[in-house]
């Protein structure tokens, strides 16, 4: 059984499990502190802070923010219009020409769509522009729990080859990933090594802030997906598809609400180009509207911006990766949008497929679905022919939470990590590599997966609606053939019930002679209160190695490698992981479990 998902498309999902004290998560402090710093090191066209009179500005109850568009170059005319029609400027980016406006007056948008040189505007929003927007405070910096003393290689690394993979390269120190989500807590142990301070930034309403700290967490899904991008080879903790890249937190969540509104994508995308990121993760749908329409004067405004902006950073040489959403949707069939706006009060409205989800849906971006487990369709997630490029684990996603913790999450927002990760190790042994090369390289290297027997599912085993082009192999991404030992796997979940015993095998062939005395053993169990359980590795001959036997208490999930010296017994044959529940009331599964020669 998966956790549960919020209705809003890549966002919350609920933790399984965590290590060190329970998580608790207190509502995000209100920011306050000093007005936003512009970038120091960006381009001179790139983006202009608002004029001192907009910086400076007192927030009054019903400020609107818009997108004015205009053409790319010299704004200062529109930005005079702006003023001249009951707004202030808030924010501008010449080189793609947006101006991020900001007005109480209901009739700005109809106002200034008449103004000369300006090609669109819209409102990006269906509420208020918060106070908080011109005096944000730094969010919370959390104390730190003790770091654990394992870091076992989990299931999800094991199904994308990443744990083979790291035996070539753990990636370069120069290729920098950016985290578009809702900050990154920068503290914590398994991601300080791979933090990147110096290009981090709060995106929050839609100028860089780039003071210490404003990059931070507001919530937790963006730490949970740094983590699964390059948390870390430290053993201890988690571990990440491409832990010896570095990362950049791109705060582009609000406080209080984590909504990612366009202004906030949009600056987003502009300083993911100006500061050399390679790759980018964007585990959200742009809000309000989860369907951007371009019969809607304000929906096309946020098209245009948004769109221009990816492109403005691809040009730059920076690829988008971002997760295809949560609601089970056939996003190449799209009728019926019953979640938008999401800022206020959603109504249902008829789509078509010109109408997109941003973005994903832009063109040059790699749009992920989530594997559940092996090679499964995740129940949740979203689908789509010629919409999906690359699937990944989605289901039960082990990585790092704020305060040094721990938890499993489930969601596209999951599987879409593990996709930059591979993009970032591709980078890694490809420094040449354009956005384009890497787009292209994570659909080749990917491996196929045949559609289930399901209607919805259309396509070629090759490239089909569920999983594009196949689950991303990050061995592949690499260029290599696996390390020395063999390995074996079983993505199988087995049921384990109340006062059972189940087991598990894996049909070892073409290793020569016996076992050796480091076999590793890894295992994935999904399971509450793990002291009901132990756990054993079953020989061909049928030896018993025991692996776990009944600690751990109400601890939840088992995953670890275990090593074991089974230089005694033939490879060959069949090995079996057996799993023995000895108490009533809790109940899980064998969720993948492997060996490795």
């Amino acid at each position: 059984m998966i956790p549960h998902i919020s209705s809003r498309p890549r966002r919350s999902l609920a933790a399984l499990a965590a290590i060190g004290a329970a998580l608790t998560f207190a509502a995000p402090a209100a920011l306050a502190d000093t007005a936003p710093v512009s970038p120091s090191g960006a381009p001179a066209a790139a983006f202009r802070a608002a004029a001192p009179a907009a910086q400076s500005a007192t927030w009054a109850a019903g400020t609107r923010a818009y997108l004015v568009i205009t053409s790319p170059g010299d704004s200062s005319a529109v930005r005079s219009a702006v003023t001249a029609n009951g707004g202030t400027v808030f924010a501008y980016y010449d080189a793609i020409g947006v101006v991020v406006a900001h007005s109480t007056s209901t009739g700005f948008a109809a106002t200034m769509r008449g103004v000369n040189g300006v090609q669109q505007v819209g409102a990006t929003r269906t509420s208020d522009v918060p106070a908080d927007a011109y005096n944000p405070a730094l969010p919370a910096n959390p104390s730190q729990s003790a770091a654990p003393s394992t870091e076992p290689v989990r299931a999800d690394m094991s199904q994308i080859k990443a744990d083979q993979a790291w035996a070539v390269t753990t990636g370069s120190a120069s290729v920098k990933v950016g985290i578009l989500d809702t900050g990154v807590d920068d503290q914590h142990q398994d991601i300080a090594p791979n933090f990147n301070a110096a290009d981090s930034v709060s995106c929050a309403y839609g100028k860089p802030d780039t003071r210490a700290g404003a990059w931070r967490d507001v919530d937790q899904h963006g730490t949970h997906v740094a983590g699964t991008v390059a948390a870390a080879k430290n053993g201890k903790g988690a571990i990440g598809v491409a832990p010896g890249v570095k990362i950049s937190s791109v705060r582009i969540a609000e406080p209080g609400s984590t909504l990612f509104f366009p202004e906030n994508t949009i600056c987003g995308f502009m300083w993911a180009g100006d500061h050399g990121f390679k790759v980018t993760n964007n585990s959200y749908y742009t809000d309000p509207w989860q369907f951007n329409c371009p019969n809607n004067l304000d929906q096309a405004a946020i098209l245009e911006g948004v769109g221009r902006a990816q492109k403005y950073a691809e040009g730059k040489g920076s690829l988008q990766v971002a997760a295809a959403g949560n609601a089970n949707y056939n996003l190449a069939n799209k009728t019926t949008d019953t979640a938008s706006p999401n800022d206020s009060t959603p109504v249902t409205r008829t789509i078509t497929n010109d109408c997109l989800d941003i973005p994903a849906e832009l063109p040059g971006v790699v749009t992920v679905a989530a594997n559940g487990s092996g090679t499964t369709k995740a129940s949740f997630s979203n689908f789509g022919r010629d919409i999906i490029e690359v699937s990944a684990p989605g289901e039960n996603v082990y990585s790092t939470v704020p305060g040094g913790k721990y938890s499993s999450l489930s969601g596209t927002s999951m599987a879409s990590p593990h996709v930059a990760g591979v993009a970032a190790l591709l980078a890694s042994v490809n420094p040449s590599y354009t956005p384009a090369d890497i787009r292209a390289k994570l659909a080749v290297q990917a491996n196929d997966i045949a559609c289930p027997s399901d209607s919805r599912c259309t396509g070629t085993t090759a490239n089909n609606s569920f999983f594009g082009e196949g689950q991303v192999d990050a061995l592949k991404a690499v260029g290599s053939t696996p390390p020395p030992g063999k390995f074996f796997e079983n993505t199988g979940d087995v049921a384990i019930g109340d006062n059972t015993t189940v087991e598990s095998p894996i049909a070892v062939s073409g290793v020569t002679g016996n076992a050796p005395a480091t076999l590793k053993v890894g295992v994935n169990i999904q399971h509450t209160y793990i002291g009901d359980l132990k756990v054993d590795l079953v020989a061909p001959d049928g030896s018993v190695y025991t692996l776990h036997n009944r600690s751990g208490g109400s601890t939840d999930n088992i995953n670890q490698t275990y090593t074991v010296n089974a230089s005694g017994e033939v490879a060959n044959g069949t090995w079996k992981l057996r799993v023995n529940d000895n108490a009533n009331q809790d109940t899980g599964r064998i969720d993948a479990w492997n060996l490795t020669f």
